[in-house]
């Protein structure tokens, strides 16, 4: 299929297409393969959790399917689009509109308030500050730390700090987060603090998301549940790739 200029909006994906698809990709590191030979498809609205063992490929995956990464061999394809013959601005400027990222440490910066963090993406498209402010405003309010507005990270809690990079992750309103053991680092409060936010502001904007982690209590907030091991899928939802029901 050819792909579409930049300038050109994506075109709409059916009600029965996936709107992200992996298709056979894999992604070594030296001598270390990471991925092998993978496919995974996730539907629009849907929570998929990707969950397995530390070094299974987890996050090497969710960095191709985000367009961080280029798998050495396969497709990645969103909407029409195979972003593993993207350039990088595309998958850049992919990064800053239809898809958000939060890792397990939020990277939030450290001089900004808050709400300067969460208008960041806004801005980056071109917003004025104003207007970027008063969206980033209602963003924290639907996560419940609007009172963080004026707070700088140093100034907060570990899961607070979590719950601003998600609202800056959810700001624009993406089709797809990505979010990479957004709970890692947090106590059992804070991480259902940031997992509650983060199910019922997707749910309302509907947005899709894929989420890593290795914590089966995480897991549990997912529609799905893809298991990986040495690199490969093994389980998606409840059907082991085998072929026997989990």
């Amino acid at each position: 299929m050819t792909n579409q200029p930049l300038s050109q909006p994506f075109a709409a994906t059916g009600d029965g297409e996936p709107l992200l698809e992996a298709r056979n990709i894999s992604k070594a590191y030296g001598q270390t393969q990471a991925l092998r030979d993978v496919s995974l498809s996730v539907r629009r609205g849907e929570i998929v959790a990707v969950t397995g063992p530390s070094g299974c490929g987890k996050s090497t995956l969710l960095h191709c399917l985000s367009g961080i990464l280029r798998p050495d061999e396969g497709e990645v394809w969103f909407r029409h689009r195979n972003l593993a013959c993207e350039s990088e601005r595309f998958r850049s400027r992919l990064r800053r509109t239809a898809f958000g990222v939060l890792f397990q440490f939020g990277q939030v910066v450290p001089e900004l308030t808050a709400i300067e963090n969460v208008t960041l993406p806004l801005q980056l498209g071109g917003a004025r500050y104003r207007d970027a402010a008063a969206t980033a405003r209602q963003c924290l309010e639907q996560l419940g730390i609007a009172e963080l507005a004026h707070k700088r990270p140093g100034e907060m809690s570990g899961g607070q700090q979590q719950r601003v990079a998600l609202a800056r992750a959810l700001v624009t309103r993406p089709e797809l987060l990505f979010a990479d053991e957004p709970t890692g680092a947090l106590d059992s409060l804070a991480s259902e603090q940031v997992l509650t936010g983060l199910v019922r502001l997707a749910r309302e904007q509907g947005t899709t998301v894929l989420l890593v982690t290795h914590d089966a209590q995480v897991a549990a907030y997912a529609d799905r549940e893809i298991t990986m091991r040495d690199g490969r899928v093994e389980t998606d939802g409840r059907i082991t790739i085998g072929g026997a029901v989990r």
